[in-house]
């Protein structure tokens, strides 16, 4: 037997499906503490600021680790005995047959979510004590970090539709304050009602999933949907995927909604480590991922899933290779990384797209974390053309940035290169060749962007005038730093082969792809695949080591390969943002206003003339009561003699 027919049969007898268990004693009992827990931070924190002062961001830091602490409980129960547990809450909403609880769903795929949004929380937390000192508004800073991390635990932890949207809300107005939060700029302000529009475009599509969902399975509990995923109608199945794909869309950046996440880098570094890297923009992978049991059901709609995630990957990795601001350059990658997780979940890689999640999760993390540092040693400058040489001043900010760097490019053992790999590995032997290329062709790029990112930053000579000084980071932001690229490097052992532990532990919670009849899309070996994914990155590194660190940097950016008209088309972003704004704002705007025309001049034009029309009659015919009798009889003689009239020549 093959290796590739090998690899197939092993998914398809690898799931066993979870016993269901109402648990209300031990750890499980005690879980919905997890979200309530940095509520109350956000509420003392708030309430009271004026007393706490910068002791703050201690209270907020304690709530986040309690909560780690708990997930941690949670966790080993699970790992221990292997179940769906649920915890019974009370009812949250009752009208008919439509009922809702507060109850909480706790299982394999909860309890990595659990771990990653606690665990990468708790650090950035951290990060932050050095980060935000001397901001004028320092405590409020963590009261709306707790603030995130409660709606985030509540996303994850819903037992049910309604819950996790109330959660998937939370998150988008935590999101809206935290983006926003020096909202003194105006750009700043822009970018956050940008990020909190362009999201609830995609909430429209999955509250009329959520309707669509009730109407055919009569609830909108996870229990209840998984279990009668595979009743549905194969037209109701598509349309179920596509409406959640829309919401999922918008939260997770993709096409064609992800123009609010690049923007989105106006917030405090901190936030884009916690909100473009490790939780918010992973809420849409995850809601797919829950639902895999629907998906399985229509393999048009995952296959929609899979084409949109390689189009955000090529996408936001070409946008990436031209963009010079520090932060824009991994929010771009984050676009693009995102994809990987959509084309995993669309080729039926359920699995191996959250092991990305989890390891995207600690290297972009880190990245977005070690760009504040070199931002906090630049004096708050961005451009990376305006760096270099910085190894030598930050070097825990240097090696920790290589590690992520090394990650993400694909350089094997590290965890980034093993989840990718098996993404692609899984395209490859679902059948989806040009998906794999295509991929594969993602991985080049993206090994060439970001060293270009670290060798501009750290390699060669200084490129700032003498008026910076750059020094490293305080030991508050330093420490989070080691402890990712500590879990960037180990995170590889969570799944280092194929059908790994990881893959093992999420099978019982994931989709069962075993019915959809996926053959190879050729005879190429798994280790044939491995390599190409190493040759991939191996390229991409080598390309930008030749252009960046060999190459005359004092030409400054007349050293950049791609020139011209193609330079200036990715520099623009493929001039998304003007399109919609055409689109949405002038011809939208235009459309909206003839609207207000019709509505206003015609519409109520004609009620009012209908009113006015009235008023003028009864104006006249009120001229005829005077209140004389005379008068009305002489009117009455008159009106006689002319029905007599009128009688008499209609005899004739």
């Amino acid at each position: 037997m093959s290796n590739v027919t090998l690899l197939l049969a092993a998914e398809e007898h690898s799931a066993v499906a979870n016993d269901v268990v109402e648990a209300t004693t031990g750890l499980i009992g005690l879980s919905w503490l997890i979200p309530v827990v940095p509520l109350l931070g956000f509420v003392a924190v708030l309430a009271l600021t004026r007393v706490l002062r910068e002791s703050a961001a201690f209270v907020a830091i304690g709530a986040a680790a309690v909560s780690f602490l708990l997930s941690v409980g949670v966790a080993a129960q699970v790992f221990a005995d292997p179940a769906t547990y649920v915890r019974p809450l009370g009812t949250f909403i009752q009208a008919g047959a439509f009922e809702v609880g507060y109850d909480l769903f706790i299982d394999q795929l909860t309890v990595v979510m659990l771990l990653v949004v606690t665990g990468v929380g708790l650090l950035i937390h951290i990060y932050s004590l050095g980060y935000m000192h001397g901001d004028a508004r320092f405590e409020r800073f963590f009261a709306y970090l707790n603030l995130f991390l409660f709606s985030m635990l509540v996303l994850v932890l819903g037992a049910n539709l309604v819950t996790l949207f109330v959660g998937w809300e939370l998150v988008g107005l935590s999101s809206y304050l935290l983006i926003g939060f020096w909202f003194e700029k105006a750009e700043y302000a822009s970018a956050a009602k940008k990020a909190f529009i362009t999201n609830r475009v995609g909430d429209v599509s999955f509250m009329i999933g959520m309707f669509l969902a009730f109407s055919v399975f009569g609830t909108l509990d996870f229990l209840g949907i998984i279990d009668n995923a595979e009743t549905l109608a194969s037209g109701t199945a598509l349309a179920l995927v596509l409406l959640f794909l829309g919401g999922a869309a918008a939260k997770s950046a993709q096409i064609p909604l992800y123009v609010w996440l690049p923007d989105a880098m106006a917030g405090p570094t901190p936030v884009s480590a916690l909100i473009h890297a490790a939780t918010m923009v992973t809420a849409g992978v995850y809601l797919t991922v829950r639902l895999s049991p629907v998906l399985v059901q229509s393999l048009t709609g995952m296959e929609v899933i899979a084409y949109i995630g390689v189009a955000t990957v090529l996408l936001g990795a070409l946008i990436a290779l031209r963009q010079d601001d520090i932060k824009k350059i991994l929010a771009y990658s984050t676009v693009s990384q995102l994809g990987y997780m959509f084309v995993g979940v669309g080729v039926g890689a359920f699995a191996e797209g959250i092991f990305h999640l989890v390891t995207h999760a600690f290297f972009k993390g880190l990245l977005f974390l070690a760009a504040g540092s070199v931002m906090h040693a630049m004096a708050n400058r961005t451009d990376v053309w305006g760096m270099g040489g910085l190894r030598k001043a930050m070097p825990i900010t240097f090696v920790t940035s290589a590690v992520a760097t090394a990650a993400i490019a694909g350089v094997p053992p590290l965890s980034g290169f093993f989840s990718k790999d098996q993404i692609l590995t899984e395209a490859y032997m679902h059948g989806y060749f040009g998906i794999w290329l295509l991929g594969l062709l993602g991985a080049v790029l993206t090994a060439f962007y970001m060293s270009r990112w670290f060798f501009l930053i750290f390699l060669g000579k200084p490129r700032f005038g003498h008026d910076v000084h750059p020094h490293e980071s305080p030991a508050s932001m330093t420490m989070p730093l080691i402890v990712l690229a500590v879990l960037t490097v180990a995170g590889s052992l969570l799944n280092p082969v194929h059908v790994g532990p990881l893959y093992r532990f999420l099978s019982p919670v994931v989709g069962d792809t075993g019915g959809l009849g996926y053959e190879a899309a050729g005879p190429i070996p798994e280790l044939g695949l491995i390599g190409a994914a190493v040759v991939a990155g191996a390229i991409g590194i080598g390309l930008a080591f030749l252009v960046y660190v060999r190459g005359d940097l004092s030409r400054g950016r007349m050293l950049e390969p791609i020139r011209g008209l193609a330079a200036e088309v990715l520099e623009r972003k493929f001039y998304v943002d003007e399109i919609y704004s055409l689109v949405f704002v002038r011809i939208g705007g235009r459309l909206a206003d003839a609207m207000v025309w019709v509505d206003t001049r015609i519409v109520d034009g004609v009620v009012n003339g209908s009113g006015t029309a009235s008023l003028a009659l009864g104006r006249v015919t009120r001229r005829a009561q005077t209140g004389l009798v005379r008068g009305y009889v002489a009117s009455f003689v008159l009106g006689t003699l002319v029905l007599v009239g009128f009688l008499v020549y209609s005899v004739r």
